[in-house]
């Protein structure tokens, strides 16, 4: 059964928070709170915070920058997922990854049609691997960062969490 090994000692990581939004500010980012406040929570450290507008280009320079930063080991962001013209979220992160994680999007969807119903397939939530660093694409709503977050991100980002987490293979992901 999946869970924590009480055994293991906590390993905080740095993470980086992005919203992606051309109307939202530090005032009204209700879903970057979300966010910020559970990885702090978590016992993690919020290495940086941004509100990137929906650009492909300025989605793609941030997430560059904080891919070469060594005080950044995870990106996640929230908002652009969606299906509008304005919504380029993934086609950025798709431009940077190494590998694309799959498994988070149909993991993410699972949770969501079971909160959601069939509204979910309007979301293109999106992980992968870019520079040795992981980094996660969000829904803008509070609402699909708490799911992401805390159905499968904090166990993920725990190194405790068993049978396998993210954590255990951060130091493996540019190996050759």
């Amino acid at each position: 059964m999946p869970g924590i090994d009480e055994t293991r000692p906590f390993i905080p990581l740095n993470i980086a928070v992005m919203t992606v939004s051309d109307t939202r500010t530090p005032e009204t980012d209700k879903s970057g709170d979300v966010l910020a406040d559970r990885v702090t929570a978590a016992g993690h450290k919020l290495a940086a915070r941004t509100i990137v507008t929906d650009d492909v280009q300025m989605i793609r320079q941030q997430l560059l920058s904080w891919i070469a930063d060594e005080r950044v080991d995870i990106v996640i962001s929230t908002g652009g997922t969606g299906l509008t013209g304005r919504d380029v979220t993934p086609e950025a992160f798709k431009s940077v990854y190494d590998k694309e994680i799959d498994g988070f999007s149909a993991v993410f969807h699972a949770i969501s049609f079971a909160k959601i119903g069939t509204s979910t397939i309007q979301s293109r939530a999106t992980a992968g691997v870019a520079h040795g660093k992981y980094i996660f694409a969000l829904p803008g709503s509070p609402g699909a960062c708490k799911d992401g977050w805390d159905e499968i991100l904090v166990h993920q980002l725990d190194n405790r969490f068993r049978p396998c987490n993210f954590v255990e293979i951060l130091p493996r992901l540019q190996e050759k």
